[in-house]
């Protein structure tokens, strides 16, 4: 999708992203959205997408690092428990509790019956987060190795990205029918009423990221809430200078040009 095309739907986008954050400081709602998918997919893309416009106070990012050691002694939800929204908030998990049916059964981090016991308890989970009044919504991004594959090499010639290539995105190369099965099994188990995944073509990041936002929009209740009026008078004076006592700020940066 071209860069223009994409910029002017996702500025149509923007403004009902900020309409549901008005509505859901409104109405007190609270809204979890989970990103899983293959590395390279686009999760880190597709929720700046959501979160560009809206508050950070209100919305937020979860991206969990490796348990610790402590935290590999408790129950295995109990981390993320502590990350869930309170009323008004919508919280973006990069990653979630589906990291135990993924990426730590692939690389045999979990053992198969920690994965086992986990499939078997999140349906369960998350009919407590809903049934608690919780919107939940969860997404697979989807992209095949060839895009895969391009992403990852990109990340590794740019400067500014190589931060997100770790060694365990290299393993998952060797590995991408190993995680096509972890996905069908997880799919089965937990694909439910009342948590259902959606799955999402981000083959094209642009058109995976208009596409996940427009279905986040849809299922979401009436989200109208005109915002609050303000009176904003003329300020009734000539605009007032900054000023300076003992410091004083430093000179503006100006570029330095080759001779």
């Amino acid at each position: 999708m071209k860069r223009k095309a994409y910029e002017e739907a996702l500025e149509a986008l923007e403004l009902e992203l900020v309409a549901m954050a008005r509505w859901a400081a409104a109405s007190g709602a609270r809204i979890v959205v989970l990103f899983e998918g293959r590395d390279a997919a686009g999760k880190g893309g597709a929720i700046s997408a959501v979160r560009h416009v809206l508050n950070p106070r209100q919305c937020r990012v979860v991206a969990l690092p490796t348990p610790s050691e402590r935290e590999q002694g408790q129950w295995y939800f109990q981390r993320y428990v502590e990350h869930l929204p309170t009323k008004g908030e919508i919280v973006l998990f990069d990653r979630s509790w589906y990291n135990r049916a993924g990426v730590e059964l692939v690389m045999g981090y979990a053992k198969p019956e920690q994965v086992d016991a986990f499939l078997a308890q999140v349906p369960t989970f998350e009919q407590l987060l809903v049934g608690d009044g919780i919107l939940l919504f969860k997404y697979w991004l989807s992209c095949d190795q060839d895009q895969q594959e391009e992403r990852l090499a990109e990340r590794l010639d740019d400067p500014l990205k190589r931060w997100k290539l770790s060694p365990v995105d290299l393993a998952a190369r060797d590995k991408y029918t190993a995680y096509t099965e972890a996905r069908e099994a997880m799919l089965v188990a937990t694909h439910t009423p009342h948590a259902p995944w959606t799955l999402v073509d981000f083959n094209d990041q642009r058109r995976g990221r208009l596409t996940l936002i427009r279905n986040l929009l849809d299922r979401l209740p009436d989200t109208r809430c005109d915002p609050v009026e303000l009176d904003f008078k003329p300020l009734g004076h000539k605009p007032a200078h900054e000023e300076f006592g003992v410091l004083k700020p430093i000179a503006p940066y100006k570029p330095k040009h080759d001779d």
